[in-house]
């Protein structure tokens, strides 16, 4: 069955892909239920938005954003689109944001952790970039990469076994849930496809690919 709406992460937030040919009413409805299923997921963020597959009015964007924002915690700081400038001008209001979202609570991080990099948070966190091998973020609550996990994951150090990780690829050198560890190749070899949750289940660590539940229908 032919997606009528497919969600795609990208460096400055998210894409979302609209079929051309759906009547808008009905890709309404398919918009707010994929937002509805996936509400979980993206938990509560803010971040730029990008519609993508067919042409739009001012109006139709605005009732879109609507309905995601309606359908779940996610804040669309802007809308990007096809004119550079002001594509441009939309990143740096974002990036503006971000750091000051993370001076003032720790729950954002925008970037690339590369080699030797270390990153701490006291409550959840999302990263918006990569996590490399042998860099580390340590969490005492989730930790959501919107890039892919290379590197060691620790959430809810204080003991939370409820923290989740999610990320966009996980092929991780180092995963840990509280008091539980998970077996990481050394190879970094992914945990699933696509992308995945890792949490506890009956004292494991488990890592499920979130592509068919999130992202298709």
């Amino acid at each position: 069955m032919k997606n009528a709406v497919v969600i795609k992460s990208n460096r400055a937030g998210m894409t979302v892909i609209l079929d051309p040919e759906l009547p808008f009413e009905e890709l309404l409805k398919a918009v707010a239920a994929k937002f509805g299923e996936s509400a979980k997921f993206w938990g509560s963020v803010q971040m730029a938005l990008t519609l993508a597959g067919r042409e739009l009015s001012p109006e139709e964007e605005f009732r879109l954003v609507n309905v995601i924002t309606q359908n779940s915690e996610i804040e669309i700081l802007c809308l990007l689109d096809q004119d550079l400038e002001r594509t441009r001008k939309c990143e740096k209001a974002l990036n503006e944001k971000l750091m000051e979202l993370s001076a003032a609570t720790g729950q954002f991080y925008r970037g690339t952790l590369k080699e030797g990099e270390s990153l701490e948070s006291e409550s959840s966190i999302v990263v918006i970039g990569d996590v490399e091998k042998g860099a580390r973020v340590v969490s005492k609550g989730n930790v959501v990469i919107i890039g892919e996990l290379h590197g060691t994951v620790m959430a809810g150090i204080s003991g939370n076994s409820e923290a989740v990780v999610v990320a966009m690829e996980m092929a991780p050198a180092g995963l840990k849930i509280a008091d539980y560890e998970a077996q990481c190749s050394e190879k970094g070899k992914k945990l699933a496809k696509g992308p995945v949750i890792a949490a506890v289940s009956d004292g494991r660590i488990e890592a499920k690919s979130m592509r068919k539940s999130l992202f298709a229908r």
